[in-house]
């Protein structure tokens, strides 16, 4: 069987017969050349295998690729299947699409943005990364980098008072201050494992989306004269409803059993929502619970979840709109309260 033959633009060119600006002006500037001419070259180049410059190389001689990377903070496995990124991710790419940009997803899990940074414009990077390394070389980067629900001091995020919406659903959810309350937190610690949280980092180091929550949930618990105990913060790794479960059911065997659950993600809350109902208590009567998100399926749950709705594919926009306009915003995105039945 014959070896195929590798084709470079300067080989094909000798092949065919012309200059090499002749054949680059086929596939990049057809202006340059006769409609006949063109076609001709193209059909010539197809049949010999030939599919046009190097793109790589083109690009690094424009100083511009048309790709962006969205930088997660998880896995691209974990992160497409959560609604909350996905929504993100669907933003982001609606404005990269109109500008005719593509998108490369790159995973937090991974351990050096300098692997892809020669053949992207830059990054807009979702949510602190897992590994650490990585947001050293997003502040390190002279590519344009873009923040969503962190900030790096590069001069362009976006995202929400995290705080303040915590703060707000916190008090709506207390009644008073013999409230026995547990905070079922997402991504508190830098571990994998669901646990209860005794130690926190120092916030001033690690200021991510969730010791903003928790800030605005003390907040409210200390305004209202209620206490929080010191064994009832749990850690819980992934927004998912079967690593949610183990803690949801600590936190409802405990003694005394809480009659407030704060939920740093709705799909945390939804899944106490279901094993309280299957523990036959009353919902808001016995337990009152309240969410973080906003997702489609909150509104039919059982009862309806109270929640902080963030508008995550509008947090997308605004991100991709940050990095194409290579504006140098901080930018808070509004929310709301859904005042639901299940507190």
């Amino acid at each position: 069987m014959t070896e195929k033959k590798t084709w470079t633009l300067k080989s094909i060119a000798k092949e065919l017969g012309v200059s090499n600006a002749t054949v680059s002006n086929a596939f990049s500037r057809p202006d340059q050349l006769s409609k006949k001419r063109r076609e001709d070259i193209l059909a010539s180049c197809q049949k010999l295998g030939y599919s046009g410059p190097n793109k790589a190389a083109q690009s690094l001689r424009k100083g511009h690729s048309n790709i962006v990377a969205l930088v997660l903070p998880d896995s691209v496995e974990y992160m497409i299947s959560d609604p909350v990124a996905s929504n993100f991710v669907k933003g982001v790419s609606s404005v990269l699409e109109k500008n005719q940009v593509n998108l490369l997803l790159f995973s937090g899990a991974s351990d050096n943005i300098n692997a892809v940074a020669d053949f992207v414009d830059g990054f807009i990077c979702y949510g602190s990364p897992r590994n650490a390394k990585l947001v050293e070389q997003l502040r390190a980067t002279t590519k344009k980098v873009v923040t969503a629900d962190f900030d790096i001091d590069r001069n362009a995020s976006v995202g929400v008072d995290n705080e303040q919406a915590a703060y707000e659903i916190a008090k709506l959810a207390i009644k008073s201050a013999d409230d026995n309350i547990a905070i079922l937190g997402l991504r508190l610690l830098d571990s994998n494992l669901t646990c209860r949280v005794y130690e926190l980092p120092d916030f001033d180091l690690l200021p991510s989306i969730a010791h903003r929550r928790l800030n605005g949930y003390k907040k409210a618990i200390n305004e209202l004269g209620a206490k929080l105990r010191d064994d009832r913060i749990w850690n819980i790794p992934k927004s998912s409803h079967d690593i949610a479960l183990i803690a949801v059911r600590e936190a409802l065997t405990s003694i005394p059993r809480p009659n407030v659950l704060l939920c740093m993600s709705d799909l945390i809350a939804l899944a106490a929502l279901k094993e309280i109902n299957a523990m036959g208590l009353k919902i808001p009567e016995d337990i009152s619970v309240v969410g973080f998100d906003g997702i489609d399926e909150t509104n039919r749950s059982n009862p309806p979840l109270t929640t902080v709705h963030q508008n995550s594919e509008e947090k997308g926009s605004k991100a991709a709109e940050l990095f194409i306009n290579r504006a140098t915003d901080s930018v808070l995105i509004p929310y709301h309260i859904e005042h639901r039945q299940s507190c």
